[in-house]
């Protein structure tokens, strides 16, 4: 946890998580999971069959491959890693992923999204006292997230899954990629935010020596968020603006 507390309007920069934290994606994400690896556990006769509990403990802001291989260990499930360019339908922790991923793209073409409008409220308060923001997000979807909730222009500075896997930086609960996004925004960690809603996301700000890390409590629970890391809790970003 942050030894001083900074106060969230006068971070020199804030730097968001996506899903969860300004559009709720996570809620998406959740079902492409559960629809894909109910899917996976069937075909094999796995049990116990899947669950919310599985995505918060294995899968909720991790790196995709990596929260799939540890759902997958925690059955006891043994396939290879494969790689990247892996088919959908290829029997491997990168080919489950895919498969997933396929899942969300459609779901996101078919439905939308719309970001939090408490997040929205304190994204407009950050511009008007020219704080810079970012998002830093594991997901390789981020950038097609805010086009399609119309944010795009709000954040010149995204550090994604792709931007990870291009610069070999790992990902969350290592603090790499939230310290990359303090770089491109030119900023010190100590006088910079990090809102997160994911355990491993909160770890990461705290790895990091952020200033102030803000969990937004979206299910995980403010405890654990607290245990993590969280600095302070919130039940929605308005919460900042009271």
């Amino acid at each position: 946890m942050s030894s001083e507390r900074l106060e969230f309007f006068d971070a020199a920069a804030v730097l968001f998580d996506l899903d969860g934290v300004i559009t709720p994606t996570a809620e998406v994400h959740m079902r492409a999971w559960a629809t894909m690896f109910e899917q996976v556990f069937t075909d094999r006769g796995i049990v116990p069959p899947y669950s919310d509990a599985d995505y918060f403990q294995h899968l909720d802001g991790r790196p995709r491959y990596d929260g799939v291989a540890g759902l997958l260990a925690s059955r006891g499930i043994d396939v290879p890693r494969g790689e990247p360019s892996d088919p959908d339908n290829a029997e491997t922790v990168c080919g489950i992923g895919n498969r997933k991923n396929a899942v969300f793209s459609a779901l996101l073409q078919s439905e939308g999204i719309a970001a939090y409008p408490g997040s929205v409220a304190v994204l407009d308060r950050l511009s008007e006292l020219g704080i810079p923001v970012a998002i830093v997000s594991s997901s390789k979807n981020a950038v097609p997230v805010l086009e399609a909730a119309h944010l795009a222009a709000r954040f010149p500075v995204v550090v994604d899954g792709v931007v990870a896997q291009a610069e070999g930086l790992p990902g969350k609960p290592q603090p790499d990629i939230f310290l990359a996004g303090a770089a491109r925004l030119q900023v010190d960690p100590a006088n910079a935010v990090v809102v997160e809603d994911a355990i491993s996301g909160v770890s990461a700000g705290a790895a990091g020596r952020f200033g102030l890390v803000v969990g937004v409590d979206r299910g995980v629970g403010s405890e654990a968020l607290r245990d993590a890391g969280a600095d302070l809790v919130v039940g929605d970003l308005a919460d900042l603006l009271l």
